[in-house]
């Protein structure tokens, strides 16, 4: 029998893939763990209880069964908004968007002076009647406008006026100049003559007999020996037309019957019968779009700080601009990034529009180069980190980040979830907090859905759940976890600083929707504090978890847990402090099991006894390892006193049994703070 003694000095691989149980070669499985669950990994190395959720707003009236979606507003560096979408109708004539507005974590009300605290939005006619998916809708943001798409219904802008409580919605279907194409075309040959007043520019094209009608803008004229073609934009008269050459007229001279034709057939590229923009992003001075159910393939730009003209005019520098992927697939575009160069999302291939430090994009040296061929995948927008952009791969099995290579003079997509691709399952959404100070890392988060099919679904447990990837890049750490919650999270986004989501709860059989942000002041979820107008030990303000059993926290004392009756709790003294009842969440962390070389050889399949965990804490109030509840000199339960935090090593001696596998389990089930910053250990091993 031998002992060996193990540190593990740091968690800054996170929550590591089953299948990689058996690579005890990699020097990143000693600074793993097997399972993450409700905590926060460290940039230093160790990992935190994750914050609790303070409960915002009950959103159920708006229906957002029907969709929702959380859209980041940064109106300034010091003025940002969430704003919560939800399709409260989804069949046409009535689909509509419900927009509520949030500031400082809390909801702005009497919208537009009317006393609303919502702004209701009616997106006019479908293009496709049976898809209302809200989860598909796009945005992106210039200024104090935000720029709606959805493939199915007309860009929309979302605008803050002069105070917070001052929002509007508005189609911009009426304002937008749309380009024109030849989804059929039909040509004519009139027989009479036709005769330009000029060879190029702005040309005058009178016919011998009346050809010409009112429908003829946007339609073209083309001679046939090559020499003259010209886009109709002013109807004078059945005999008269103006235009713009796109090739010169060879003279003014009459051109003759039957050796020219009228093509007819071009419309709106984007219309209520063809389908609207999928996505959408402002670069170098122009507002692009790309991925209409017409043109799927095709990139739109517009005219430079001309935002909402899209019609090719005469080619200028700054005129507007359209081109298409030349691939031998169909690759549709999902989404559109401005990075380092114009970034352009497909479902099969990444592909990005070049462009030199003096040398902007202009319509006759646009060209779209392919990048990687990974594919994103469908309604995710992708997040800039740290001059990288992360997507979803096509499949949703991994977290893919474009970056450009100096030495490859081309973009790269690694695979930075390759360690931990299993807390992926049905991703939904992606969202980036970014690191506020230089104590922590960038957070980005995962939203799963809800299809619980396939071994990856059922393994893990992460259905519903949001996989949290701590981000250091500088020391080149991608540390997962699975954050879990009474109920499911059905969105995520951030508003610089705070995490918002939106939880489908179960209160009282029924399902309930609320907007909730996690706030490190909190230790539950879906939780409301009180900090004043303390008298009795009855307090109101727990409607919304009516019939739920929470936690209870008063003046750093943790009470029995009790029910929430008719929005009420009672507590357990009169407080003096504050109170903070939520709803219970339990952490996990499960170690890797022991394995070591020893001169005989490895220790795999040997009996194993933990004798001895010795972790290093930081400012803990509670701590359960292996099942055992470890004193650490504190009061977890109601006493004289509050919950004192422990900081230092403590040695808990006195582990029984042997298995083939050892681990350490360290949990909380207590609404109390964690720091865990390294594990030190002793083990028996046996035959």
């Amino acid at each position: 029998m031998s002992r060996i003694q193990q540190y593990q000095a740091s968690f800054t691989v996170g929550e590591i893939d089953p299948l990689l149980r058996g690579r005890i070669d990699l020097q990143q499985y000693y600074s793993s763990v097997s399972e993450a669950t409700n905590v926060i990994f460290e940039p230093q190395g160790g990992f935190s209880r994750r914050p609790g959720l303070k409960f915002i707003q009950d959103i159920t009236a708006d229906n957002p069964q029907n969709g929702h979606m959380l859209i980041p507003f940064e109106f300034s560096t010091s003025s940002n908004f969430m704003v919560v979408a939800s399709a409260t109708i989804t069949n046409q004539p009535n689909a509509k968007i419900r927009f509520r507005f949030y500031k400082n974590q809390q909801l702005l009300t009497n919208i537009n002076g009317t006393g609303d605290d919502y702004l209701d939005y009616g997106v006019g006619t479908l293009y496709n009647v049976t898809d209302f998916d809200i989860n598909k809708l796009y945005y992106t943001q210039s200024a104090d406008t935000v720029i709606c798409t959805h493939e199915n219904f007309r860009p929309f802008s979302l605008v803050r006026g002069a105070t917070d409580q001052d929002w509007s919605a508005t189609s911009l279907a009426g304002s937008l100049t749309i380009p024109k194409h030849a989804f059929t075309i039909v040509t004519t040959r009139p027989a009479t003559t036709i005769t330009p007043d000029k060879v190029d520019g702005t040309v005058t094209i009178t016919a011998g007999s009346s050809i010409f009608t009112s429908a003829d803008i946007d339609q073209f004229i083309e001679v046939d020996d090559g020499f003259g073609r010209l886009r109709i934009t002013q109807f004078i008269s059945g005999t008269e037309v103006k235009g713009i050459t796109e090739v010169p007229f060879f003279d003014t001279s009459a051109i003759a019957s039957n050796t020219y034709i009228i093509e007819r057939g071009y419309e709106d590229t984007w219309s209520d019968s063809r389908g609207w923009p999928k996505t959408a992003t402002f670069h170098e001075g122009r507002l692009y779009f790309g991925g209409a159910a017409s043109l799927p393939s095709t990139l739109f730009g517009s005219k430079v700080n001309d935002f909402f003209n899209f019609k090719a005019s005469e080619g200028l520098d700054d005129d507007a601009l359209k081109v298409t992927l030349a691939t031998d697939q169909v690759n549709s575009i999902t989404a559109l990034r401005s990075g380092r160069d114009l970034q352009v999302f497909t479902t099969g291939s990444e592909f990005f529009v070049p462009q030199g430090d003096l040398d902007p994009i202009t319509p006759s040296n646009i060209v779209i180069k392919s990048a990687t061929k990974r594919g994103a995948k469908e309604n995710i927008r992708p997040q800039a980190a740290e001059g990288g952009t992360l997507f979803i791969q096509r499949q949703g099995k991994s977290i893919r980040e474009l970056l450009f290579s100096d030495v490859e003079l081309s973009y790269v997509a690694n695979n930075i979830s390759l360690l931990a691709s299993h807390l992926i399952v049905d991703p939904r959404r992606l969202a980036l907090r970014r690191a506020t100070d230089t104590t922590e890392g960038d957070l980005l988060m995962v939203l799963n859905g809800t299809d619980s099919s396939g071994y990856r679904a059922a393994s893990t447990g992460a259905v519903g759940g949001i996989a949290a990837y701590m981000l250091n890049k500088g020391q080149n750490i991608v540390a997962p976890s699975l954050l879990v919650t009474d109920g499911i999270f059905t969105d995520v986004s951030v508003d610089l600083d705070d995490i918002f989501v939106v939880v489908k709860r179960n209160i009282g059989g029924s399902d309930k929707y609320f907007v909730e942000v996690f706030d490190d002041d909190f230790t539950t979820d879906s939780a409301a504090q009180i900090v004043s107008g303390f008298s009795g030990t009855t307090y109101s303000g727990y409607s919304h978890l009516n019939g739920k059993t929470v936690d209870v926290i008063r003046d750093d004392i943790v009470d029995p847990q009790v029910s929430v009756a008719s929005g009420n709790i009672t507590v357990g003294d009169v407080p003096t402090g504050y109170i903070e009842a939520g709803l219970p969440f339990s952490i996990n962390v499960t170690t890797n099991p022991v394995e070591t070389r020893l001169p005989s050889g490895t220790i795999q399949g040997q009996k194993k006894r933990i004798l001895e965990v010795s972790p290093v804490l930081y400012k803990t109030q509670n701590i359960t390892i292996n099942g055992r509840q470890i004193p650490l000199k504190t009061l977890p339960v109601s006493g004289v006193g509050g919950v004192t935090a422990f900081t230092g090593v403590k040695k808990t001696p006195g582990f029984l049994g042997f298995e083939r596998e050892a681990k350490i389990t360290i949990s909380q089930d207590q609404p109390v703070f964690l720091t865990c910053l390294s594990l030190d250990y002793k083990v028996s091993v046996g035959q």
